[in-house]
C-alpha cells in the first residue's frame, strides 16, 4: 500500500495559484521561451511573442506575483527567469498531452 503524506493546504493553494497564473496561452509561451535557464527582458519577450510591450509586462507581472518567475534588475534592464526550472516540465507535459 502506498503511504499518502498529510496534505498541506497552504502549499496546495500556492500550487493552484501558480497553475492558474500559467493557464494562459501567452504565459505558457513566455515560460517556453525561458526554459533552460534563459533570462530575457520585457523587450526581448515582446519581440519574440509579437505582442505589445505593455501586454507582455502585464503577463510577466502576474507570473512574478504568483511565484512562477523571478526578476533581476541589471542596469537599465530587468531580466525575467523561471523561479523553479522544474516548471518547464509542466509546459513540456502540456505539449505532450496536446500533440496528436
Amino acid at each position: 500500500m502506498v503511504e499518502i503524506k498529510e496534505l498541506n493546504v497552504e502549499r496546495l493553494e500556492i500550487a493552484a495559484s501558480m497553475l492558474k497564473a500559467i493557464a494562459h496561452p501567452m504565459r505558457i509561451a513566455i515560460l517556453k521561451h525561458l526554459e533552460g535557464g534563459k533570462r530575457l527582458t520585457v523587450t526581448e519577450i515582446h519581440e519574440l511573442l509579437k505582442i505589445e510591450q505593455s501586454t507582455t509586462s502585464h503577463h510577466l507581472g502576474i507570473l512574478r506575483d504568483k511565484g512562477v518567475l523571478c526578476s533581476k534588475r541589471e542596469g537599465k534592464n530587468t531580466f525575467y527567469y523561471l523561479k523553479y526550472e522544474i516548471l518547464s516540465g509542466i509546459v513540456d507535459c502540456l505539449e505532450t498531452c496536446t500533440c496528436e
